[in-house]
Formats: structure tokens, sequence, C-alpha cells
């Protein structure tokens, strides 16, 4: 069986924010416009300035496998 995508979340690792889709099509920016996070619980797409994108986010994410 496939995880399920529960929570779509993201910290900017710059400003702290913590952000989160919570449905599909709703683009969320952190506060100082480092980090995005799309998708709710459909699909997860970030983005960020540069790779690696462990320097700019903390991946808040959680799944459900059951």
């Amino acid at each position: 069986m496939s995880e399920k995508l529960v929570r779509n979340r993201l910290r900017c690792k710059k400003c702290l924010d913590i952000i989160e889709s919570k449905h599909v099509h709703d683009f969320v920016r952190c506060k100082c416009g480092s980090i995005f996070v799309d998708g709710g619980q459909e699909y997860c797409r970030y983005g960020c300035p540069e790779s690696p994108a462990e320097d700019w986010i903390e991946f808040l994410t959680e799944y459900d496998d059951s």
C-alpha cells in the first residue's frame, strides 16, 4: 500500500515561518518570500531560491502509510 499525504507543510530556515498547503492549488509562501509549498493533500510541490533545498527548507510533511 502507498503512503498518503496527510499534512503538506514546511519551515523556512531563513525566517522560521511554518507554511502549509491545505488543498489542491493552495500556493503558500513564507513571510520572507524565500520558499513556497503547493498541492494540499494531493501532491507536494515546493520551491526555494537555490539547491540544495535542505539549506532553505525544513520538511514537516506527514504521511499515513496504513
